[in-house]
């Protein structure tokens, strides 16, 4: 189904990649907030935080790049979908150990990253869906044509259905 000239399912990966995009903005935010009172004060920055900003960057940079229709087609989006999952769970992990169980007080800062453990657990379940979904559209679309004239078909049985012979 086409809607605007553009398929159904690339509207419903940029829908997707739009989330992703601003909640990956979001946890630049959440975390930027710390790191720039810690630069600001000349004290210490964390690791974690830096590891949280790269996170959040790539995953943004990569969002963005989504937008582009032809690069959903290639096999890499799926298995670079799987490792910025990866990433986003062990970002979860790390800061879901340190501030799931603790009560803020009124302490705003630790609410704050209260929060942004819990939008980095939808970030990571949205990437998992990206990366799933991805895979289950390249597996659909491997089907290819050759890349100069286009004639010859590529994949599976490829000898076989380019000659137009049926086994």
């Amino acid at each position: 189904m086409i809607v605007l000239g553009m398929t159904v399912s690339y509207l419903l990966f940029s829908v997707l990649h739009f989330v992703q995009f601003v909640l990956a903005l979001t946890i630049c935010g959440l975390y930027g907030i710390d790191l720039q009172r810690a630069h600001s004060q000349g004290k210490y920055i964390d690791g974690k935080w830096v590891y949280a900003e790269v996170v959040g960057g790539l995953s943004a940079l990569t969002a963005a790049l989504y937008f582009i229709p032809f690069i959903l087609r290639f096999a890499i989006v799926t298995i670079w979908s799987c490792i910025i999952f990866i990433l986003w769970i062990a970002l979860f992990g790390l800061f879901g150990k340190m501030y799931i169980q603790d009560d803020p007080e009124g302490n705003s800062g630790i609410q704050r990253m209260k929060n942004a453990v819990w939008v980095d657990l939808a970030n990571a379940l949205l990437w998992l869906i990206a990366s799933l979904a991805s895979g289950a559209y390249w597996w659909n679309h491997r089907d290819r044509r050759s890349r100069f004239t286009g004639r010859a078909r590529l994949g599976r049985n490829a000898s076989i259905r380019s000659t137009g012979w049926t086994a």
